[in-house]
């Protein structure tokens, strides 16, 4: 994944969470949406379906770890990773 596929998946993902959170939602890619409270378990079920949907990924039962999906930096390593493991 390039630099700029990573720019623009952090992006669609900031997007994605604002229009749930609000748009005053402020948070940095690296802040830990869990732990800060910005959202809840039903959102991390949203999350994955969004992901599934928007980035034609597969979440597996072993990819549901809280550490894939903390903040906007690790969801798009995960989707990254994601991605260049079917493309193998």
């Amino acid at each position: 994944m390039t630099a700029n596929d990573n720019d623009q998946l952090k992006s669609d993902i900031r997007d994605y969470f604002k229009s749930n959170m609000g748009k005053d939602a402020r948070f940095a890619d690296g802040d830990d949406i869990f732990a800060d409270g910005l959202v809840n378990s039903l959102f991390a079920l949203q999350l994955v379906t969004f992901l599934e949907d928007s980035f034609k990924i597969t979440v597996e039962n072993d990819d549901l770890d809280l550490q894939n999906f903390r903040s906007v930096d690790a969801i798009a390593d995960f989707v990254g990773r994601k991605r260049n493991n079917s493309a193998a």
